[in-house]
Order: structure tokens, then C-alpha cells, then sequence
């Protein structure tokens, strides 16, 4: 049977929607997670930031032997929060097995368009 790989905790501390695009491309942002395991990976995300309280309880599940690429201008949690645009944030993600979780964004602020993507950072 498949075992889980990664770690149950990761931080990405630098996350920022755009306010506009330009072209054909939205800016925007995805959380990688990667599941190797069977079972699925039950996932709570907190979202931070720099004047408000924190969004908190945004559940995703992550499908076992599977990855998912989760926007993050789609999460919301059981309120209907959501992250707000141009305004930086964190995140936390929290699994209830290991996985491995990876942070890219695509910035088309303007017509040179910029991809990033970083690993996320593990808590042991």
C-alpha cells in the first residue's frame, strides 16, 4: 500500500492577488498539493494577514495517489470568506496525513507576465 511522503504542516508566507490584469491571463495563485498516499488527505487552511483577523477553517481534500492545484481566489471557508484582492497574506496549510505542497503564481499585472513558484516551507 502507497505511504503518505511530506509533512502535516506547511507555511507559505508570502501571498498577494492582484487587483487587475493584463491580456489574455489572470493573475492568480495556486496551492500544489501533492497526496501519495491511498487515502485521501483531509486539508484545513488558514489564511493571515497584516490588519484583520485571520480567514480560518477553509477545508479541501486532496484525493489519495493524487495532486491538486487549488486557487486560492476560490478558497473560502463555511462564512463565505474569501481571500480580498491586492491585500498580502499567509497561509497555513494544515493535513491530517503528509503531503507535500508547492506555491506557484502567475503575475499579468502586465504585458511581460511573471510565473513563480517555491516550495512551501514544512514544520516538523
Amino acid at each position: 500500500m502507497p505511504t503518505a511522503t511530506g509533512e502535516k504542516v506547511w507555511i507559505i508566507p508570502d501571498g498577494y492577488i492582484p487587483e487587475q490584469s493584463s491580456g489574455t491571463l489572470t493573475s492568480h495563485e495556486s496551492i500544489c498539493v501533492l497526496n501519495t498516499a491511498a487515502e485521501a488527505a483531509n486539508l484545513e487552511l488558514t489564511i493571515f494577514f497584516e490588519d484583520r483577523e485571520p480567514i480560518e477553517e477553509i477545508l479541501e481534500i486532496v484525493p489519495g495517489r493524487r495532486t491538486r492545484h487549488i486557487r486560492t481566489s476560490s478558497l473560502a471557508n463555511q462564512a463565505g470568506n474569501k481571500i480580498p484582492l491586492g491585500v498580502p497574506y499567509a497561509i497555513e496549510v494544515r493535513s491530517d496525513i503528509p503531503v507535500v505542497v508547492q506555491y506557484s503564481r502567475l503575475d499579468s499585472t502586465q504585458a511581460e507576465n511573471a510565473l513563480m513558484s517555491v516550495m512551501a516551507f514544512p514544520i516538523k
